[in-house]
């Protein structure tokens, strides 16, 4: 389980530097759901693990974040081997010295700044737009956005969705629709990992205190305001819709935390967790 959200959160860091999205996070799920839960975001580990604690309890929970951060971690070092000279030539033609006032450019490819520099710039009068804490809240309403939708898509009781193996999609969807939204703000994380792994590979590789803590110390928005949101939007579909949903249409819960999306997956996924334990939500990402 946690070698499979290790490779499934390197991935979704690996990939989300340059790829849409949507593809992004739906190939992670389908990757890994079947062996962890595809959780691939320590918010989310941490939301199953308050609202489904008989099956995702809190030491598994904390195995999984160091699974999350292990991948995220073992990404960004990818994405250095592989980008470094053509950072640096970014760095050369654009007068950048790195880790300095202005590499926040060149460190985008690791970390997330707020507001976005390519829009509107590292000046003083552009830092004053969105403050640590504003950047949090936009993290935290983001993030229980996708913790909602993955809580619903994911539950069987929840007969709306009678094609299963669209969760995934509808997830990476909702991922890619809050970028849309949010990116020129925050960058849109949603995901502590996401951000913070790369973002140790930067401080290491020279971008120093534009990485951690950031221009404006704020590099913990993308870490606090994921883990107070995505409970919360938990929250909201556990005590305001689900109690409304046909008890009828429970169905069984695996180990991991998740009734297994995909039904093809069931079998081999209630083997291997020598049968599966009663409940009736399945998991998902990030």
């Amino acid at each position: 389980m946690l070698i499979a959200e290790a490779i499934g959160t390197y991935l979704l860091v690996l990939f989300g530097a340059g790829a849409v999205a949507t593809d992004v996070v739906t190939v992670g799920i389908y990757a890994t759901v079947a062996i962890s839960g595809a959780h691939l975001n320590p918010a989310i580990s941490l939301a199953f693990a308050v609202f489904r604690r008989s099956e995702f309890p809190v030491g598994r929970m904390v195995s999984y974040w160091g699974a999350q951060l292990a991948g995220a971690f073992a990404a960004g070092l990818t994405l250095f081997a592989v980008f470094s000279p053509f950072v640096e030539r970014l760095e050369r033609l654009n007068g950048y010295i790195r880790g300095a006032p202005g590499s926040e450019y060149s460190a985008m490819i690791f970390s997330k700044h707020f507001p976005d520099p390519g829009t509107f710039g590292i000046d003083e009068a552009a830092r004053s737009l969105l403050s640590a804490p504003a950047a949090a809240a936009i993290e935290g309403f983001g993030t229980a956005i996708l913790a909602f939708v993955i809580f619903a898509v994911f539950d069987r009781r929840n007969t709306a969705l009678t094609n299963s193996n669209l969760a995934p999609l509808l997830v990476g969807l909702t991922v890619a629709i809050l970028i849309g939204m949010f990116g020129p703000l925050t960058h849109a994380g949603w995901n502590p990992v996401r951000d913070f792994g790369p973002r140790i590979v930067a401080f290491f590789a020279g971008w120093g205190s534009i990485a951690i803590p950031g221009p404006t110390g704020g590099f913990w928005a993308y870490i606090v305001g994921p883990l107070v949101g995505a409970p919360i939007g938990a929250a909201v579909y556990e005590f305001l819709l689900r109690p409304g949903l046909p008890p009828e249409h429970q169905d069984s819960l695996s180990r991991n935390g998740s009734a297994d999306a995909l039904g093809e997956y069931e079998p081999a996924s209630n083997a291997r967790d020598g049968g599966a334990r009663d409940g009736d939500t399945r998991d998902g990402i990030e």
